[in-house]
């Protein structure tokens, strides 16, 4: 590794990370949307197949799970302006912010109740539709509700899926899995919570536990697998298809603004916030929005401050190959599918030029942000989904917000501007947790 010394020279702001402060990080290699796609080994195109796998999988999708009914099988979230929590937060918070405040409700997508649905269940489903193909199992033209036939599960009972989880990720693959037929082993860091180790169980996933972190899990859960030629393991860390689910949010958000007669545009600019663990989830978002909007959507990640692994990547250069407990940080947080210690250097390649910035935030705001959504809005988030509220708060108060909008000409802009708050899990979470959670201080 490089001279720690020599590091910090790079960005001051690391010394700050170091420290446990909140910080507020500007990705100084930032370019254009169309110079960033030079040499970026994915496009729309992959996005596009991504989609219409889904698009194939929906009959099977709503014969296991008739909540998508109403959708035709689709997997997908609601979108609510939450104006009374953009009045809380300017007054709590004085965040002054101009536009509309949006929460995009991952938090609620059907089946694992999270983010983790979009980019996990469809790399499962890729997985299905791959052997299908492979062992005779569909006939050309053939609906892929025959993959939910007796027989169909029975061959799928004969492989296993892998993955290393602090939670989310975990009950999406898990559950997915499990339904399909096939055997399940989910290995979760200590991090992870009892009541997603509780609902795996349920579903007759095999769940593993290590003392270590994400990382160990990780390791461990790949280890296992690749020693098993029937075994399957989803990367968190690595995944094209997991990166490419998460990535089909571009157009569909696209749809939902229209729908809601929300502009976005050169003059009217839209950012959007999203909690970040390894990468894969909100690098996928905003990959697959910036495909859309380009320029015009300003990304910003949010990470608790003991476990900034993203950050520390990208603003190092190093990626994957610093952690934060290189710079003397635990990775431990409340927030825990965001506690990773070392970030997805597949995820960071792509975003480093992507990606406007980042901000870090501490636990006990989680819950605050929780209980001011709760009060204002009546919807619950579990406590790391609510990290995204930390981007609306470090808005117009903070020297680094004001150099961003007036670097990319847009402090003219921003009474016309939207501003997304990507919610990304909650509404598995058990009633005596919320109520455990509500009580926090």
């Amino acid at each position: 590794m490089e001279n720690f010394s020599r590091i910090m020279k790079k960005d001051p702001v690391i010394q700050l990370m170091k420290q446990g402060e909140e910080v507020f990080w500007l990705n100084s290699q930032k370019i254009s949307f169309e110079k960033s796609m030079d040499h970026c080994e994915l496009g729309q195109k992959d996005v596009d197949e991504a989609e219409q796998g889904l698009l194939r999988f929906a009959p099977l999708i709503q014969k296991y799970f008739p909540e998508t009914e109403a959708q035709n099988g689709l997997i997908e979230s609601p979108l609510v302006e939450i104006d009374a929590m953009k009045q809380r937060m300017n007054e709590t918070y004085e965040s002054a912010l101009e536009g509309k405040l949006l929460l995009k409700e991952d938090s609620h997508l059907a089946i694992a109740g999270s983010v983790k649905a979009r980019g996990g269940i469809y790399e499962v489903l890729k997985h299905t539709e791959d052997l299908a193909l492979q062992h005779g199992l569909l006939n050309p033209g053939e609906s892929y509700a025959r993959l939910g036939e007796p027989d169909a599960k029975k061959f799928f009972r004969n492989y296993t899926v892998q993955v290393g989880s602090t939670g989310n990720l975990g009950l999406s693959i898990g559950i997915i899995s499990a339904v399909l037929g096939y055997r399940v082993i989910v290995h979760m860091s200590a991090d992870a919570k009892q009541w997603k180790k509780d609902l795996l169980r349920s579903y007759g996933v095999d769940v593993r536990e290590y003392e270590g972190d994400y990382g160990e899990a990780v390791k461990r859960g790949r280890a296992l697998s690749d020693a098993d030629p029937n075994s399957y393991f989803v990367d968190d860390e690595n995944s094209r298809n997991l990166f490419l689910g998460y990535s089909v949010a571009g157009k569909r958000l696209q749809k939902q603004l229209q729908e809601m007669h929300v502009t976005v545009d050169e003059e009217h600019p839209l950012f959007v916030y999203i909690p970040c663990g390894v990468g894969g989830a909100p690098g996928g978002i905003s990959f697959g929005l910036k495909q859309i909007f380009k320029d015009s959507v300003h990304c910003f990640f949010v990470e608790p401050v003991e476990a900034p692994c993203m950050l520390l990547g990208l603003a190092t250069g190093l990626h994957d190959q610093i952690s934060v407990q290189d710079i003397g940080l635990s990775g431990k947080t409340q927030a825990d599918g965001l506690a990773v210690g070392r970030p997805s250097a597949f995820v960071g390649g792509i975003m480093k030029t992507m990606l406007s910035g980042e901000m870090t935030v501490q636990d006990d705001k989680l819950y605050d942000y929780m209980r001011d959504l709760l009060e204002t809005e009546k919807i619950f988030l579990e406590p790391s989904a609510c990290a995204a509220f930390q981007g609306p708060v470090c808005e117009n108060h903070r020297a680094e917000w004001n150099e961003y909008l007036k670097e990319n000409g847009l402090a003219e802009k921003m009474k016309n501007a939207v501003h997304i708050v990507w919610a990304t899990g909650g509404s598995l979470v058990p009633k005596e947790i919320r109520e455990e959670y509500i009580h926090t201080k």
